[in-house]
């Protein structure tokens, strides 16, 4: 496969995760109130992860996780030449998530910027 489709799905895969799994915590967790609570947002993540295991890891093997590629490397399961840009990757569809989830959680009535995005303050 070529690189620059492993890349790709790299992205995709790594906004994907981002996107429903840190959306699920910043939209509709709503602690200490019930929302969907810590099983729902672990349940996110594990779904969002199968999701992309199941549509992308034949393409780019779906680490969606720089430390993921780096322990490949360690391991001798991935080319040390495709790490910096499978990160990169990786880096750039997390920030591209997150922008995206900014957008949408800022037009939430009482949205607050100041104990962060995504974070327990």
């Amino acid at each position: 496969m070529p690189l620059s489709n492993r890349l790709a799905a790299e992205f995709f895969g790594t906004f994907w995760l981002v996107l429903g799994g840190c959306g699920s915590a910043v939209i509709a967790a709503a602690f200490p109130g019930v929302g969907i609570g810590l099983t729902g947002v672990s349940l996110a993540f594990g779904l969002t992860v199968l999701t992309m295991a199941f549509a992308l890891g034949h393409v780019s093997g779906c680490h969606l996780n720089p430390a993921v590629s780096f322990g490949l490397v360690i391991g001798g399961r991935f080319k040390a030449k495709d790490l910096l840009p499978y990160a990169l990757a990786q880096v750039v569809g997390a920030i591209a998530a997150a922008g995206v989830l900014y957008l949408i959680a800022s037009g939430k009535a009482g949205f607050d910027l100041s104990g962060g995005l995504a974070s327990n303050g």
